[in-house]
């Protein structure tokens, strides 16, 4: 066992980071990835870059069947490119779908040289560039995993309830792709990641084992891209919820966008479709991402983070861990004006 163990760590680099973004994070969670950087740089001091110039990895349109992959392996090698030109050699990604796109194809071209020569002729006929592959790459939860006891040791709040003083159940979600696909690239493989349980443990929180803990949170591509497959999706989620009910968990942390978001969302497809609701007491469960999460025990503001963008409220976690905030401002924009009140409309005949 301890040999099966040692055959799952990863390095992790210490500091410098190229940063390439998710592109459904933005539209799901839009304060994550700004409060990952700002974690990094001003609370653990590291020095993170993100290029402007940086794209989509096409990954929801090729796991779709839309983008071939030599047409993603492009792609994919121009943002190596741009690490190479800013002299950047680790990699940090936000999205578990890139995580695990990235490193297919690393992987492909470990195998097939001669596709890695013809993708490097294709960038440079397209943008006169070259690229390096990364000399470390990881995902963003890998750096918070890395950092977890420097962030404990800063901590304004913990995973415990404010009341009882015991720890919160924490369901940890991990997305397919961080680890099913490449389970050498996740800290402790497939069966047994350590990514989130770590962050839990090392914050004061309890991890919920259950039996569907390690089942897909139902996006899967093409089981919701497909309208007429949505059922599958649905279906899938609430097998994870109603295998995790019985243990009362008071939070679930992701560190997929995609997976946070279903798990998020469909609790109130649910409860709206036949009125199923799978948190204590009729509560839904309320869902976070791991920078999220962070940022809840190093003590942002829960709206200044975006946790208001979240289909599940999370007044009632807030409560139990004993984190203020100001109800007034929870749909407030920058300038402090409420842009969550209700609007008259007038049908237009």
């Amino acid at each position: 066992m301890i040999h099966y163990w040692r055959d799952y760590q990863k390095e992790i680099a210490e500091d410098e980071f190229f940063y390439v973004r998710s592109c459904i994070r933005q539209n799901f969670f839009p304060g994550a990835e700004n409060l990952f950087i700002d974690i990094l740089r001003n609370k653990l001091g590291k020095k993170v870059f993100e290029d402007a110039d940086h794209t989509t990895c096409t990954g929801i349109g090729y796991h779709s069947d839309i983008v071939p992959i030599e047409t993603t392996m492009t792609v994919i090698a121009r943002q190596f490119a741009l690490m190479k030109e800013r002299g950047y050699r680790n990699l940090v990604i936000s999205c578990v779908t890139s995580f695990g796109l990235y490193s297919e194809i690393l992987d492909l071209w470990k195998h097939d040289p001669a596709l890695k020569t013809k993708i490097e002729g294709y960038l440079s006929e397209a943008t006169g560039r070259s690229f390096d592959e990364p000399a470390n790459m990881v995902h963003a939860s890998d750096i918070l995993y890395k950092f977890r006891y420097e962030i404990a040791e800063q901590a304004v709040n913990r995973l415990v309830n404010n009341e009882t003083g015991l720890p919160l159940r924490v369901v940890d979600h991990i997305g397919c792709h961080y680890a099913k696909t490449f389970p050498e690239r996740g800290i402790g493989g497939s069966e047994f990641p350590q990514v989130l349980t770590g962050l839990i443990k090392a914050w004061g929180g309890e991890t919920v084992d259950y039996p569907e803990r390690r089942h897909c949170c139902g996006f899967g591509f093409r089981q919701y891209i497909l309208q007429s497959s949505r059922g599958y999706s649905i279906s899938h989620s609430r097998t994870k919820l109603e295998s995790m009910m019985p243990y009362e968990p008071d939070l679930i942390v992701a560190n997929c966008p995609g997976c946070a978001m279903f798990l998020d969302r469909w609790q109130y497809t649910l409860e709206e479709t036949d009125g199923s609701v799978y948190g204590p007491g009729r509560t839904k469960i309320p869902v976070v991402t791991h920078e999220e999460l962070a940022g809840l025990v190093l003590g942002y503001d829960p709206w200044e983070i975006g946790l208001q963008t979240h289909q599940v409220p999370v007044e009632g976690l807030l409560d139990k861990i004993g984190i203020r905030y100001d109800p007034e401002k929870k749909y407030a924009d920058r300038q402090g004006k409420l842009i969550g009140d209700t609007v008259a409309v007038t049908a237009i005949v």
